[in-house]
This record gives structure tokens, sequence and C-alpha cells, in this order.
């Protein structure tokens, strides 16, 4: 078999036939012209040369062209020719290469069927081409399994969101694991990151040889899925004592940031990143203008954008993320000059564009940038966007006339429709929707979640009650929505001065539940810190100078006329409260006042939230 580094000489053999050298054909220098005069000059070509020349190819991105030598390839592939046009084909999977893929499978000779390197590319290429039925036939007929047999389909079931089928065959392999065994479990973990794969992946890692504790992809890998489960510092850990840190272990432990709501820490990873010479790349970048649009910070994005370098701010992924940035910053004028800036706009660009009017009670602009985008464009994403701002502007009418207008109305298009109608009240029409879907589709507990936080907001005792019940019955495993759902329950009960049923409903549910309610949190950016409130937090050095600040900014509020609603605590008065003491220790509140005795007082605040 050839492998990438075999060398075949450049001397003429008897027949006068030029035998190439397979690392200048495989063009590692990215010298594409001179390597295809080589092999086109080259007469009688054999399959190693062929090979070496696809091999090339694929590793430049320049699938299609291997296709193409295919197209004039005189003799018929060997199982090594065989096994590299199968990784063609999984690269590019579209409709030529799902053709060619299957016609070459098809045509194969027998002898190469019981080739374990032949079988695993084959199954490799079926899974990337979505066929699993024949991939696991494959894998059923195959009597030489070995670890990479079961490394490819496991791979694919990763690759097709089929996690629970990837732990299964998991736990059936009686082999030695390879670091790439190790590395897709972690990832299959990563991806269901449910109390089985929580259980299954810290295992798994707890239990890994001291070998692979020094390979920086499963360390990579293993990083990744410890932020998926939420164990940041487990995360930390691994990070801390990485000796190997590369781009990617970098990019890997402020993803997982991202993911856990913890943006502000990449930005010290960014100053470490600096401190260790590591150079960002695109998708650092990306990642920390993601950091960005959690936090909501404009300054903090000016600072991160202006360290970017100018070409990759050129890219068009690069754009679209800025539009996002700026959209959910509040900065709406700048997201239209970064969109306005976009040729050739794909249908990302304008579902950010659109989603960025959207979080700004921009309704009817976002309209405009919908009807704006091509029909060949628009996709899921687009009509959620443009359901979902018609919804927070109150667009009611525009709303009910791009959902009649949609063919196709998937799950997540119905439920945008359905939290538009329950934001305005409409509770019956809401409900007849989820009735309609129902007939054809299991329950959707987003729907319900929808229905249920218009109620709340309509202060309708009956409905929630009604919705949350239904909750219960129908998604009892999904414990994390349920528990807001006892929340906005709760709050409704409050809000009529049912503070002990409030009380005991809430502590109940969530008891029967055994999980928490996320706090709500507020944060704003002081001079180049970001600073972070609770409800009634006292931590902050200079909490005693915010509460006197909060109670100067209430008196001048109480003399404009503000009056306070006690329809808003959540929870009985305690002995020495007030309803006024309670309402003024909301972490918003906190964050202001903390602006207010800053000398000099800022010219621009802002306070952003993580749970609105």
């Amino acid at each position: 078999m050839l492998s990438r580094s075999t060398t075949i000489t450049s001397t003429p053999s008897k027949s006068g036939v030029i035998v190439l050298d397979t690392n200048s054909i495989s063009l590692q220098y990215g010298d594409i012209d001179s390597a295809t005069r080589l092999f086109t000059s080259t007469a009688n070509k054999s399959n190693y040369i062929y090979t070496a020349m696809f091999k090339g190819l694929i590793s430049n991105n320049m699938v299609e062209k291997v296709f193409d030598l295919l197209d004039e390839m005189e003799i018929k592939p060997d199982s090594f020719t065989l096994a590299i046009l199968f990784n063609a084909c999984a690269e590019l999977a579209n409709d030529r290469a799902i053709k060619i893929g299957r016609k070459l499978l098809d045509e194969m000779p027998e002898n190469y069927r019981n080739d374990n390197a032949v079988l695993n590319s084959a199954m490799h290429m079926l899974m990337k081409f979505g066929d699993i039925q024949s991939a696991e036939r494959i894998f059923r007929l195959n009597k030489k399994k070995d670890i990479i047999t079961y490394n490819a389909i496991i791979k694919g079931y990763v690759g097709n969101k089929m996690f629970e089928k990837a732990l299964d065959l998991f736990e059936q392999i009686h082999l030695n694991l390879d670091n790439v065994t190790y590395i897709i479990v972690f990832n299959a973990c990563a991806g269901l990151a449910n109390d089985r794969a929580i259980k299954i992946g810290r295992k798994l890692l707890d239990e890994m040889p001291e070998n692979y504790r020094n390979d920086n992809a499963v360390l990579n890998s293993a990083m990744h899925m410890l932020m998926k489960f939420g164990d940041i510092q487990g995360a930390e850990r691994i990070f801390r004592l990485n000796k190997k840190k590369d781009i990617i272990t970098y990019n890997a432990i402020m993803n997982g940031y991202n993911l856990n709501d913890e943006s502000s820490k990449c930005f010290k990873i960014l100053d470490g990143m600096s401190h260790e010479g590591i150079v960002p790349n695109e998708t650092t970048w990306n990642i920390l203008i993601g950091a960005c649009s959690q936090i909501g910070m404009i300054h903090r994005c000016e600072y991160i954008i202006d360290q970017i370098p100018l070409d990759t701010q050129n890219k068009r992924q690069i754009q679209n993320s800025l539009i996002d940035m700026w959209g959910k910053c509040g900065s709406v004028e700048k997201a239209q000059i970064a969109f306005k800036s976009i040729d050739d706009r794909d249908t990302v660009t304008y579902n950010t564009m659109i989603n960025a009017f959207g979080l700004n009670g921009m309704g009817s602009e976002a309209i405009h940038v919908y009807k704006q985008m091509p029909n060949d464009l628009r996709d899921e994403v687009s009509h959620i966007c443009v359901l979902n701002a018609c919804s927070h502007s109150g667009l009611l009418h525009e709303a009910r006339n791009i959902f009649d207008e949609i063919t196709f109305k998937t799950e997540k298009i119905i439920t945008t429709m359905i939290d538009c109608l329950s934001r305005l009240f409409l509770f019956d029409e809401a409900q007849k929707l989820i009735d309609n879907y129902e007939k054809t589709n299991k329950p959707y507990l987003i729907m319900y979640m929808s229905l249920l936080s218009g109620a709340r907001n309509n202060r309708n005792r009956h409905v929630s009650e009604k919705v949350y019940d239904r909750m219960k019955y129908l998604f009892p495993n999904e414990k994390q929505h349920l528990v807001s759902g006892a929340v906005l329950v709760s709050n409704i009960y409050s809000s009529f001065g049912e503070d002990q049923l409030a009380t005991t409903f809430r502590s109940n549910q969530i008891k029967q539940l055994r999980t928490n309610a996320t706090k709500g949190l507020s944060w704003t950016q002081i001079n180049d810190e970001i600073v972070q409130f609770t409800a009634h937090d006292n931590s902050h050095p200079q909490a005693s100078e915010i509460d006197s600040e909060i109670d100067r900014m209430t008196s001048e509020l109480i003399q404009h006329g503000y009056k306070f609603d006690s329809s808003w605590i959540t929870r009985k008065i305690k002995d020495g409260e007030t309803i006024q003491s309670v309402l003024c220790g909301h972490s918003e509140k906190k964050a202001i006042a903390l602006n207010f005795i800053q000398r000099p007082v800022p010219k621009f605040i802002q306070i952003a939230k993580n749970l609105r």
C-alpha cells in the first residue's frame, strides 16, 4: 500500500516510463500547475501516479478535479486508489460525488470487498452521503473489523447527529482503543450531553491511558466535552495541564466559555495567546465576535474589532458575524453598515440583518430586508427571524400574511407564530395552531413555553395553570424547562398577592424536579472591566455607594410621578422589607447606579442581561 511518505524514484524504468516522486505530486507546497504538467507529461500512468495526484488535489481542496481526472482514467482503480476516490466523494458529497461514489461501489471487484481499508473508506463515504443503512450493511458484512472500522462508523453516527447510536456501538467494542476513538467518543458525548453521555464520557476520561494525556487532539476533544457538560473547572484543568497548546486548544476553551455564558473569560485567553505568541486565526476571531455578541458591550466590541486584521474582516463569514454582533449590542446602524458593505450576500447575511432589526424592535425594517431577499436564498431561519421580528414589534397582520405565504411550515416556524400570538394574548388562536400541529406530530415543548410566557405577561391564571399541567404531563423529563415554567406560574400567583401559594408552588415544583432556576444577571462595562450583578447583590466593593445612588435615583423618579408596581414582586416580602426595597434591588438598577457613581460619569451607559 502506498503511504503518504512513499517515494517512487524518478529514474526511468526499462520501459521508459517516467516514475514520479509522490511527495511532489501531493502538492504539499500548493504548486498545482507544476504537478499537473508533470502528471500530464507522464506516459502509461499507473494507479500509483493517479493515486498520488488524487491525494494532492484533495489536500488542496480541488476535489472536482479528481472527478475530472477519473473520467479520463483508462485503467481500473486498484484498492488503494479506490479508497482515495471514496474519500474524495465523501469530501464533496454533492450530487456528482454521490453518483460517482455509488457507481464505484457497485462496480467494485469482489476481491476488494474483503479489503478493510476500502470498506472503511466506503462506509465513511456513505455516512457523509447520509446513507446510514448502506454504511451499516457494509459494517455488518465486514468480517475483519478493526478499531478503524469502528471509528469510521461511530464517526459517521456523530456526523449525522445520531449520538445515542454512536454510544451504543462504542459500548460493544472489545478492541484496544486508539486516539481517534477517544476523540470521536468524546465528541459523541459532547453532542448528547445527557446523563448517559456524562457517565460514559467521564469514565472514558478517567480511565484514559497516560500516553493519550499528551495527545493534543484528544485533550482538545475532552475539553470540549466537559464544556458541553457544563463542567468548566474540569475543562480549565485540562487546559492548564496541556503543555502543547495550539490554536485549536485556545479556540476550544473560548468556545466552551461562550457555551456556558462565561464569555468575558475569552478576553483573558486572548491575552494569554498574545503572551505565548499564538496568532489568532479566522475561527478565533469568530469565537471572540461571538463572545462580544453575548456580552453586548459596544466598547468591548470596538476593542476586539480593532485587533482583527483587515483581510480577515473582509471575509464574508466574519462580516456576517459582525452584523449579528452589532445587532445584539443594540447598534443597528453599524450592523447596517456591515450589511451594505457585503456585495455577495448569502442566506446568513440576510438572516442576521433581519434578526438584528427584530432584536431591536424594528419589525418593519426586518420585513423590508426579508422582502428584498431573493426567494432562492430564504430558508427556515429566514422565516423564523422575520416572524420573530413581527412578534417583538406587535405586527400581527404582517406576521399572519408572511406565515400564510410560507409553503412548508416547520416545527420552529409554527412555534414562532405561536409566540407572536401569545405575546398579543391571542391564546385561543395559538392553542389552535398547537392542536393542528399535534394531529400529525409529536408535541413540542417550546410551543407550550411560548404560550405560558404570554399567559404570565397577561396575568392569565387559568391559561397558565392549564398549560403548565399539560407540560408536566407531556414532558416529564424536561426538568429545566419545567422549572422555568413553575417560576412563571408562581409569578402569576404573586401578581395577585397570593405570596404563600406562589412560594409553596415554586418550592414544591423545584424540589420535585431536583434542579434550580437560572439566576438573572445584569452586567455593564466600567473602564475596561465587565462588572456583573445578581438581584440584591452586595458583593461589589462600592456596594454602599451603589445603594445610596439607587435611593437618590428612586427619590427623583418618585418626584416625577413614578409608582412601584407590586405585581412584579415574585415572593413574599420579608420583615424589614418594603415594596420599594425589593424592587430597587434588581440587578439592572445596581448596574445603572454603578455607572452613575463613576467620576466622571460615563457619557455612554450600557446594560446587558442573560435572561432577555
